[in-house]
């Protein structure tokens, strides 16, 4: 078969990715703590008899850009942003630590903090407060609370804040951040927060709109190389025959 064909394949795998990609950023656009993913790939030469004159996409593991996204103020109490290359740290749905950059927080009926449905942690284990009349986050993540009725503040837990700074860190389905290797990370004291403040999704619309047309273009040629390989095939077949 002709080797164009492996070209043209991969790079339709790659584009279809690519889209799935695309299609996923612009859909949590709004979503607070979003980061964009990025498709990755490199030309492989193909082996075998012959000139090595065909080449292939591989596709390599998807990227996250970091980058913070802009920030919103909420002048809500339990909304948080966190400041510098930092993350908060939750609870995964296995019972494993992991990390997010949304600051959404949640106080359920039983006191569990949490934020899009994940535990988050604090020296080690879920935060769960007390009954509560008023609640103070501090730029440490101190969470002082006010006892209903008045009264003294109590100062109930603090929020672990990790730091990023030269980590790898990888996005998981579950949209949560791990370092690569897995290991959790400790405390760190040079990561705040920003209380009434959310941060946003880092994805440019009209960028991602953009790449979703060129990548459809680029689908659509490698659909056209499929054709040509497919005929260049059937005419070798021919001439051998005849």
């Amino acid at each position: 078969m002709e080797r164009l064909i492996h070209t043209a394949v991969s790079g339709a795998e790659l584009a279809q990715t690519a889209l799935r990609i695309t299609a996923n950023n612009l859909a949590n656009v709004n979503t607070t703590g979003f980061k964009a993913d990025m498709e990755q790939a490199r030309a492989m030469q193909i082996s075998g008899d012959g000139y090595r004159t065909r080449f292939q996409a591989q596709l390599l593991p998807v990227a996250t850009d970091i980058q913070p996204g802009a920030m919103m103020e909420t002048g809500r109490d339990l909304d948080v942003a966190v400041n510098g290359k930092g993350f908060i740290a939750v609870q995964d749905a296995a019972g494993k630590e992991a990390y997010t950059r949304a600051g959404e927080l949640q106080v359920g009926a039983d006191g569990a903090l949490t934020v899009n449905g994940f535990a988050v942690l604090g020296g080690g284990a879920a935060i769960q407060l007390p009954e509560f009349g008023d609640i103070d986050i501090g730029t440490d993540g101190t969470i002082n609370l006010l006892p209903v009725g008045g009264g003294v503040v109590e100062q109930a837990e603090r929020i672990k804040l990790v730091d990023s700074e030269g980590m790898t860190m990888l996005k998981g389905a579950d949209g949560l951040f791990r370092p690569q290797g897995e290991e959790e990370l400790a405390q760190s004291d040079a990561i705040s927060l920003r209380t009434g403040v959310l941060e946003g999704s880092n994805v440019n619309a009209v960028e991602e709109m953009v790449s979703t047309m060129n990548v459809s273009r680029q689908f659509e040629l490698n659909l056209r190389m499929m054709k040509t390989a497919d005929e260049l095939a059937t005419s070798g077949n021919k001439l051998i025959s005849g």
